[in-house]
């Protein structure tokens, strides 16, 4: 395999000398600007795999360059550095498309784990539907199905609970199809506050609201000649599923703030953990976008129904790591093997990857043991140990469960029921929240008075 190719753009000498020294001694092979657009001149001249830059530099900053990288090359991940760290700049750098984000001075450890895990990022969006794991039938008859529709341009939905893969194959379905030469652009419908998701999907023009600087491009305008990737659609608000039914239907869009009508050559592929069907019937989601979207619908089954997938991808993850880290790839004894299949991984893959980046990270020795899996894996222990130094813990006398459900009551109630929120303060994800609740019968809103 040939070694990832970084560019650099650092206006600081010293410093621009240090990353290069620490990224040519870790294997990678490096082009250094001092500047945003002696950047821009390279990325128009050669392919690269990654971009390290800075903020603050003059000509062309790296905003301005993350931007430009966005439109142009959004396949690439960017790892911004700056000295003026905030949580403002960090948001900002985050939302406009980073993959990670250091403020100086940073650790070199820091460094090495932002560049490998934006490289993660560039392999997955070259990923194909071969190399998904899948044993089980039901992992075989998805991807089955996700190479029969590759080859058209029909939109496609992908169902399935949080972590169980759906971005994955969708970047096989568009690296398969007549437009992989084209990009792939992915939006979390879910990740983005509804006041400012119209604006990411559409565009915006100068001057349209408070903070619009500049004329911006928005999703559907990046992904031309490729594949847009809605993923959580089921979150939408009903005022931008109208729009983005207008955009499907018409294939036109405006900015917000515009009135020019834009055509978009795109292919549509959405993704969601909810029945929208169901959703649709409550009237949270339109019935008319429902059947648009749901043109060629994908199931994916949570890894506990996928059992014989589960140490196929254990071996996977084993070796990528260990491969990362310099360790030797241990050994898997039986009772390891026992306790990993007996684990429900209700984070499904997402939460098996984790696990065993953590176990890589700890393990001494060639044999991963059964006692570190139990240690580091489980996530309603994990959530509740969060969990409990954040809420007063219930008086004594309660079950496991009874502080569980405790827990998770005070998370909705300082969360304003909002689900995303109160998972982030439990330390669980969504799905599994959704599942905690499902199980102990505890309402998705608040009781009404008296």
């Amino acid at each position: 395999m040939p070694s990832p190719r970084l560019l650099i753009a650092e206006d600081e000498e010293r410093l621009r000398r240090l990353l290069g020294m620490l990224m040519a001694n870790a294997g990678y092979k490096l082009t250094m600007v001092a500047d945003g657009q002696e950047a821009r001149e390279q990325l128009d001249a050669h392919d690269f795999d990654l971009i390290i830059t800075d903020i603050k530099m003059p000509r062309m900053d790296g905003m301005q360059l993350l931007a430009y990288v966005r439109e142009h090359k959004p396949d690439i991940p960017v790892v911004v550095i700056t000295a003026y760290g905030s949580i403002e700049s960090a948001v900002e750098a985050m939302q406009a498309g980073a993959s990670d984000y250091l403020t100086k001075p940073f650790e070199e450890e820091k460094l090495k784990l932002a560049v490998e895990r934006g490289l993660r990022i560039q392999v997955d969006s070259r990923w194909g539907l071969d190399q998904i794991i899948a044993h089980s039938p039901a992992m075989q008859e998805a991807i089955a199905m996700a190479r029969q529709v590759a080859q058209s341009n029909a939109n496609v939905i992908v169902y399935g609970e949080s972590g169980t893969g759906k971005e994955l194959i969708t970047r096989g379905i568009h690296n398969a199809g007549p437009r992989a030469s084209g990009p792939f652009v992915a939006i979390n419908c879910a990740a983005i506050p509804d006041n400012l998701l119209e604006s990411e999907l559409f565009g915006h023009e100068k001057g349209s609201f408070t903070g619009a600087i500049e004329r911006k491009p928005g999703k559907f305008e990046l992904a031309a000649g490729g594949t847009l990737f809605l993923d959580e659609i089921g979150d939408l608000s009903l005022h931008v599923q109208a729009k983005v039914l207008r955009a499907i239907e018409n294939r036109e869009i405006q900015r917000v703030g515009g009135t020019e009508v834009l055509e978009v050559d795109v292919r549509f592929i959405a993704a969601t953990n909810k029945d929208l069907q169901a959703e649709a019937a409550a009237g949270r989601f339109r019935e008319d976008l429902f059947f648009r979207l749901n043109v060629f619908p994908i199931y994916l089954a949570p890894l506990r129904n996928r059992r014989e997938d589960i140490l196929p991808l254990v071996n996977l993850f084993l070796n990528r790591f260990c491969a990362q880290m310099g360790k030797r790839v241990p050994r898997i004894p039986p009772e390891t093997r026992d306790r990993l299949l007996a684990d429900p991984w209700e984070g499904n893959v997402r939460e098996l990857q984790n696990t065993i980046e953590r176990a890589v990270i700890l393990l001494q020795g060639d044999v991963l043991a059964p006692e570190l899996i139990r240690k580091i894996s489980g996530p309603s222990l994990r959530g509740a140990e969060t969990a409990s130094t954040r809420f007063e813990l219930p008086p004594e006398g309660f079950s496991l469960e009874e502080h569980e459900q405790e827990l998770i009551r005070q998370a909705l109630q300082r969360s304003r029921f909002k689900k995303a929120a109160a998972a982030r303060l439990l330390g669980l994800s969504r799905a599994t929240l959704r599942y905690r609740m499902e199980k102990y019968g505890i309402p998705d809103k608040p009781a009404p008075p008296g």
